[in-house]
């Protein structure tokens, strides 16, 4: 494995993590010759959003190992803002377009993609019990943004004239997703550069079916954009940061599992209670945002 004289394994350079990286350049190359101007911004967004998440990640575990309430917060309001973002974006900028094609189709499109968006996070976990040479959370990773990636890529071929600024709400949850993955390989002690492929996969999915010409009919669109938004809801949904003992936020504030005194319960629900309104504010800042940038644009 090489290094960039760092010693440590979380932050040297990985084989896996050189190809992310090639995949990336290729499929960015691909994109500027077909000018996907679209899908270069959103592809590059997602590398930048998951790599620097990570990045904050490594820093982050560095300096408070024993985690804290400033940890969790950060991951609370990350993964809020990322989801109430993605959540106003789908509703404002994708269900107008299921239902207005066809709202019978669009509306069982929807309903389809909530499914196959479950599908896809049940598939993910059954990953992690597979004994594969490959990390279980990189693999986990790398499946959801290639399915993203390919919803992405199926959206902008259907509507090119669609804005950039529903891809870039979109792919906004990476940077959280990154920083809380990063934490775990780093307590593993394995490479952080691994999740550089899951970064690159949105564009090695989004930029060849973006190549497609889909056939013009309402029915299709509706469909494409219906499936689109129940995808893209249920990962909104599933992104909202949920804090509760044994999640992803409650680990970053040191809370564990198992037999506390009276005392230490009430601090701990105490603690996720403030979390909890971290939660609900941060996801309200992340639709807020996105509302303010589309009443800008319009006014």
């Amino acid at each position: 494995m090489s290094s960039f004289s760092l010693p440590s394994p979380a932050r040297s350079m990985s084989p896996v993590g050189w190809g992310g990286a090639g995949v990336l350049v290729v499929a960015l190359g691909l994109a500027g010759a077909a000018s996907l101007w679209k899908l270069f911004a959103i592809g590059a967004t997602a590398f930048v959003a998951m790599a620097g998440g990570a990045w904050l990640g490594v820093q982050s575990e560095a300096t408070g190992r024993s985690g804290g309430e400033r940890q969790a917060r950060r991951l609370a309001w990350g993964y809020g803002g990322a989801s109430g973002a993605m959540i106003t974006s789908t509703g404002a900028f994708l269900i107008p377009s299921a239902v207005g094609h066809d709202p019978v189709v669009g509306g069982f499109g929807i309903a389809a993609g909530v499914f196959v968006g479950f599908l896809l996070h049940a598939a993910q976990h059954q990953l992690a019990h597979l004994h594969l040479p490959v990390d279980a959370t990189t693999l986990e990773l790398t499946a959801h943004s290639l399915a993203a990636g390919l919803v992405i890529g199926a959206v902008y071929a259907t509507m090119p004239a669609l804005g950039p600024a529903l891809g870039l709400a979109i792919v906004s949850h990476k940077a959280p997703a990154g920083y809380a993955a990063a934490r775990r390989l780093c307590r593993a002690g394995r490479p952080v550069s691994v999740l550089l492929v899951p970064a690159a996969a949105v564009a090695a999915a989004a930029v060849p079916v973006g190549f497609a010409s889909p056939p013009g009919s309402d029915v299709v669109h509706a469909l494409v954009f219906g499936i689109a938004t129940g995808v893209f809801l249920h990962v909104a949904l599933d992104f909202l940061p949920r804090c509760e003992i044994g999640g992803e936020v409650s680990e970053a504030a040191g809370l564990t599992e198992g037999e506390t005194g009276e005392d230490e319960f009430d601090a701990q629900h105490h603690l996720l209670d403030r979390l909890r309104l971290h939660a609900v504010a941060s996801a309200l800042v992340g639709g807020l945002v996105v509302f303010v940038a589309w009443w800008g644009l319009h006014a």
